[in-house]
């Protein structure tokens, strides 16, 4: 057996775009005895899963859960409400996008790949005016989804999906609108219901904080009447069964019953401090991790600072620096992980992750991690970038800590 000695002291921090570190609580949830997932006590875990998760989506329509990763749940997004042969409009505007179209091409859809050209593409969000105007063009309405991703993890860019929305109901279009946000949920604001989404598909390891494992489809009556009559195969990902079995606790595979333990506690975790509060704690997070990329004289990846994402931060590298090999230094010096650049990106950037359990401590060790790996890899520092997101944190008011009596 393979025996890996690799256990220096500390614990090992974990800043890439997600995974995100796992609570110990979480942790010790998942550590109960596995249960009979037929039995009267699993029926009660999985209707308070199915309530509290609701509550995340902001939906009050059935979210399916699926022992999967977020990829399984992009498959069965596309596989429950499409046909072979549909095309599909998919906005551009970075590597998991791009992933979303090739997985449609794979399963004999037609997708349609809009965006800005080259990297400028990947350094903006989702242009709803594109799609409004290519959605007017579709006169006889062969376009029957709109694809766009809420938070692309590769890039640090949050769309504004409120905006697809109003430029779907401007075409008079009837499209399904269906949103990735797999790396958004519980991290930043996002709204099912309220925003017209069709299809939500999400996952366990970035906000909710959990080990890789479980996806969701959050689903709208529009689409389960999309699936009634889709064509393109499916088995495993048929919403028809587990919506059915889920309306009194169970599923009709086996379900990953410990981590659907550690979903409650991340749930109650979430709820407990209160989704505007986990909001606004990311936002902060993220605002001094940006004022310090910017002390640095590093550009942010993000071009736009109307879509700046509160999950990540994308920092490009000067001209002559490979942002891997400064990575390497990081992780080799100070068991670290930083989230390396994708696709085109890659060499060119890397990724903070500043989401989840994150808050000011963790952050600071993250900050003061990059900046004494950049000067040893070289980079010449317009200023500390640790010393001013310190002081833009201590100005920060934020409520008290709750001590219980």
């Amino acid at each position: 057996m393979l025996k890996l000695d690799f256990h220096p002291a500390g614990r090992h921090f974990l800043q890439i775009p997600g995974p995100s570190p796992v609570p110990d609580r979480i942790l010790r949830a998942m550590s109960l005895p596995t249960i009979d997932h037929r039995g009267p006590e699993f029926g009660a875990l999985g209707l308070q899963v199915l309530s509290g998760i609701q509550k995340i989506f902001k939906t009050t329509q059935p979210v399916v859960i699926y022992p999967a990763s977020g990829t399984g749940a992009w498959e069965a997004a596309l596989t429950n409400t499409l046909s072979p042969g549909d095309t599909v409009l998919m906005y551009e505007t970075g590597h998991f996008a791009t992933l979303w179209k090739k997985m449609a091409e794979a399963l004999g859809l037609k997708p349609e790949f809009i965006g800005l050209p080259g990297i400028e593409g990947w350094r903006r969000g989702v242009q709803a005016d594109a799609i409004e105007a290519r959605l007017r063009a579709d006169t006889s309405h062969t376009i029957k989804a709109v694809c766009v991703v809420h938070n692309e993890t590769s890039t640090g860019v949050t769309s504004n999906i409120a905006a697809v929305r109003k430029a779907i109901d401007a075409a008079k279009h009837p499209a399904l609108l269906l949103v990735d946000t797999i790396s958004g949920l519980a991290a930043a604001d996002y709204r099912h219901d309220e925003w017209g989404v069709d299809v939500t598909v999400s996952g366990s390891q970035k906000g909710l904080m959990l080990p890789p494992g479980i996806s969701f489809n959050a689903v709208s009556k529009k689409a389960i009447e999309a699936s009634k009559t889709a064509k393109l195969p499916r088995a495993f990902w048929g919403w028809t069964e587990i919506i059915e079995m889920n309306k009194t606790g169970y599923w009709p595979y086996t379900p990953n019953t410990n981590l659907l333990y550690g979903l409650n506690e991340a749930l109650d975790m979430i709820l407990e401090e209160g989704l505007d509060n986990v909001f606004a704690r990311h936002d902060r997070l993220s605002a001094a991790c940006r004022l310090a990329v910017n002390t640095w004289g590093l550009e942010v990846q993000c071009a736009d600072p109307t879509v700046y994402s509160p999950i990540l931060t994308g920092v490009m590298t000067p001209e002559g620096f490979d942002a891997d090999a400064i990575r390497k230094t990081i992780y080799e010096r100070f068991n670290m992980s930083l989230g390396t650049g994708l696709g085109k990106m890659k060499g060119r950037m890397f990724r903070i992750g500043h989401l989840g359990e994150a808050n000011d401590l963790s952050l600071m060790a993250t900050l003061a991690g990059c900046e004494m790996g950049l000067k040893i890899a070289g980079v010449k520092l317009a200023g500390s970038g640790v010393v001013a997101a310190m002081e833009y944190l201590a100005e920060q008011k934020i409520p008290p800590l709750k001590i219980a009596a």
